[in-house]
């Protein structure tokens, strides 16, 4: 039978005393925590126990004597073999390190005669290393929430070292009735400055909880359930980007402590995303109302706008001329054109009306930027889908038009074929037609066929011109998702602190003498960056295409809307 003995790397060198940890009896193995130091008195050790069991809920017991010979120490080993008596277990560890070797020597002693005549060979150990401090502050990957009883052996020793926090609080300098060997914390300042801060947030708190329910209690009145406010803030960006802050916020703000890992590590991301959201804003915001940088956009967008209004023109009067030698419906040219030379006219005299507030909208926008860079770029998406609304109209005019061609042709194709749709089956049936109906789909056949080639080159080129806006606005969807959703605290946590995200571990001989235990070293396994983007990913909306490429190829050679930029939520757990 093998023992496994999980032992610290920072009790390698503790003076002789008594081994505080925790049996595995499902596993044979045993969790070394602290070396409590000699001289002590039994009764005083027990009652130590006793506080640290209630304070942490492990089952904590003296697993042993831990003994380093010392010239002034004679004797110590039989007095510390002698303490079974006092703290009884079923077995006993007696460790013991030479000066001058790597290896240790265990023997164990079991009270039970039945063990001893089971155990009469000698049990094998081996000590397995660890280092504390990446113990007690990792969690393994994947997670999973199970009964201790089902748990591997490795997960049940991490739960051990990380719940056993309270046994760490004494150290070797502390002038106390006892003294131990564990890993040492890295200053009480820390910590209390830490709590410091953890007080002094609980009135911010309470204060920004009221002002979101405020605000919560105003949006959720019955003037902003109506359709058309209700379908506005549906489809702006900035209103949805605002509601998710204010969801943030909320989560921020609340008060009660992340219980489990993933909790805490999604309030983390949470908290420093807004900060460096809020940041970039603040950035934005300083170079907007520097040197009159304000005026220049302004001055900058009508003439960008006279001048897209211009290029649209001239893109209409080359189409209805002859396009790439290309032999037009002239009639039909001539109406679309005219159609929507119209609407450009429309639009030219909507921005001249608009010329005056420009400068205004763009000073109080540029204001938004305080509540941070995703909502500035959300309001930057809401101000491009209103200058290039002209776009989308003549898109919807062109995929409206093609679609009613395509859909003739197709349904007229079908009588040829003596074929017809049934809407109630969704299927296609065989029919008989008579001659009249014949002639009258051939010439309409005839007509729909001819026009074709006209609709369909305004179709696809208006399609190109509206893909080119939702490209950029695409892009700047994408950049607001990356900011709300990317978990730069797991990933700086994962280059500053590998051992914090651990997808496993690793073992390596340490040490093997002749006449000591063999000695394995637990290294962490890191996770790698991509899981941990994808594990600790905020929810948050996105802005991905709603269908597969072939589907929406399929609608752009049928003419049906489009809509591949659309607000949706992400689940991560």
């Amino acid at each position: 039978m093998v023992l496994k003995v999980f032992f610290p790397q920072c009790c390698n060198r503790a003076d002789s005393g008594l081994m505080v940890g925790r049996w595995i009896p499902s596993h044979e193995s045993a969790v070394v925590l602290a070396v409590i130091h000699y001289p002590f008195i039994p009764g005083q050790v027990k009652v130590y126990l006793q506080q640290m069991r209630a304070q942490s809920g492990v089952d904590l017991c003296i697993l042993g004597s831990w003994s380093l010979p010392k010239e002034e120490e004679e004797g110590m080993e039989s007095f510390l073999q002698d303490l079974s008596t006092i703290f009884p277990q079923r077995r006993w560890l007696q460790v013991r390190r030479t000066l001058g070797r790597t290896g240790f020597t265990c023997q164990v002693a079991c009270r039970d005669q039945g063990e001893k005549e089971k155990d009469e060979e000698e049990e094998k150990v081996i000590f397995v290393h660890y280092e504390q401090k990446k113990v007690m502050q990792s969690q393994l990957h994947p997670i999973k929430e199970s009964n201790s009883q089902s748990e591997s052996e490795l997960r049940q020793v991490f739960q051990t070292v990380a719940s056993s926090g309270p046994l760490f609080f004494m150290d070797r300098y502390d002038d106390g009735p006892l003294k131990s060997t564990h890993w040492q914390t890295e200053g009480r300042e820390a910590s209390i400055l830490v709590e410091l801060l953890r007080q002094a947030s609980t009135p911010l708190c309470i204060l920004l909880t009221w002002i979101l329910t405020v605000c919560t209690s105003v949006c959720d009145l019955r003037m902003f359930r109506f359709y058309p406010l209700s379908f506005l803030c549906s489809k702006l960006s900035s209103c949805v980007q605002l509601s998710y802050r204010a969801e943030h916020m909320r989560m921020l703000s609340n008060r009660n402590a992340a219980m489990q890992h993933q909790h805490f590590m999604r309030k983390a991301n949470v908290l420093l995303s807004v900060m460096v959201d809020v940041a970039l804003g603040l950035l934005l915001m300083s170079w907007l109302y520097r040197d009159q940088n304000i005026t220049t956009l302004s001055n900058t967008v009508l003439p960008a706008a006279h001048r897209v209004a211009k290029e649209l023109e001239e893109l209409l009067q080359w189409l209805m001329g002859a396009p790439a030698g290309l032999k037009m419906n002239r009639a039909l040219d001539q109406v679309l054109g005219r159609f929507f030379l119209y609407h450009i006219h429309l639009w030219i005299s909507y921005v001249q009306l608009m010329s005056p507030f420009i400068e205004g909208l763009l000073w109080y926008g540029g204001l938004s930027a305080c509540l941070g860079l995703s909502f500035a770029l959300s309001l930057l998406s809401d101000a491009v889908a209103l200058f290039t609304f002209h776009i989308y109209c003549f898109y919807v005019y062109g995929a409206r038009l093609y679609y009613l061609k395509v859909y003739g042709l197709s349904s007229l194709w079908r009588l040829f074929r003596g074929k017809k749709w049934n809407v109630l089956r969704q299927r296609v049936d065989s029919c008989s037609y008579d001659v009249d109906q014949l002639f009258i789909g051939t010439l309409l056949f005839t007509v729909l066929l001819f026009l074709l080639p006209t609709t369909a080159l305004y179709y696809l080129v208006f399609t190109l011109l509206r893909l080119l806006v939702v490209l950029f606005q695409g892009v700047l969807h994408l950049s607001v998702d990356f900011i709300n959703s990317f978990p730069l605290f797991a990933v700086l946590l994962r280059l500053l602190r590998p051992y914090r995200l651990a997808e496993g571990v690793k073992f390596r001989v340490l040490c093997e003498e002749e006449g000591s235990a063999l000695h394995l070293l637990m290294e962490m396994n890191p996770l790698s960056c991509s899981a941990v983007v994808q594990t600790y990913r905020t929810p948050t909306y996105s802005c991905y295409p709603k269908d597969s490429w072939s589907a929406l190829v399929k609608k752009l050679f049928v003419g049906e809307l489009i809509y591949p930029w659309k607000h949706k939520s992400t689940k991560t757990d």
